[in-house]
């Protein structure tokens, strides 16, 4: 017998979810609790944490859903890891203002040097910068295929494109990334 959460298609669940319907809204925390869960694990959140952020996604999915806030229900996975970013991020910069210092020496005693770990985070924010130079359809193109690594025929509808177009994007939005690259090393 198939999961419950796999007989609802994701446009059906954004409706079900904006309507109020129960089943729908188990079905979508079913369907894509893990996925989010995951993904916060991925980020070097603790089990812990990521079980934080994986309530607050959905409290926040299940919000915008009903308040109508997702334009094209067929792009909810997209919208779901959005959100659980943003949330990520803010868990990010609060930690950040309340670790102890004894936290990231413990980090940095795991394997990762001073240096390592500066280098990483300049690298993190330079990638951010540049991204965020970008256009917003290549912002968007490049989270979904090298990020959230989401199938092409999902990132065709989310960007309301035709699947044979995405090469063409993803040609320009690796240049445009290289070109702010050269900008910023001149600069």
């Amino acid at each position: 017998m198939k999961p419950r959460a796999l007989t609802f298609s994701d446009s059906e669940l954004a409706v079900g979810v904006a309507g109020g319907d129960a089943a729908a809204e188990s079905s979508l925390y079913e369907k894509y609790s893990e996925r989010v869960l995951y993904l916060a694990l991925s980020e070097r959140h603790s089990r812990e944490d990521a079980e934080d952020i994986r309530a607050e996604t959905f409290l926040r999915v299940l919000q915008a859903l009903r308040e109508g806030k997702l334009r094209k229900p067929d792009s909810l996975p997209s919208f779901i890891v959005g959100i659980a970013l943003n949330v990520m991020r803010e868990h990010r910069r609060q930690r950040a203002g309340t670790d102890a210092l004894t936290d990231r020496e413990e980090e940095i005693a795991g394997g990762e040097s001073p240096e390592a770990a500066f280098l990483d985070q300049e690298a993190a924010r330079s990638i951010a910068e540049m991204a965020a130079r970008l256009k917003p359809r290549e912002q968007q193109f490049l989270r979904m295929y090298y990020y959230e690594e989401l199938p092409k025929e999902e990132i065709a509808r989310a960007l309301g494109v035709r699947e044979e177009r995405l090469r063409l994007i993803k040609s320009r939005a690796l240049k445009s990334f290289r070109a702010i690259y050269e900008k910023l090393k001149r600069g």
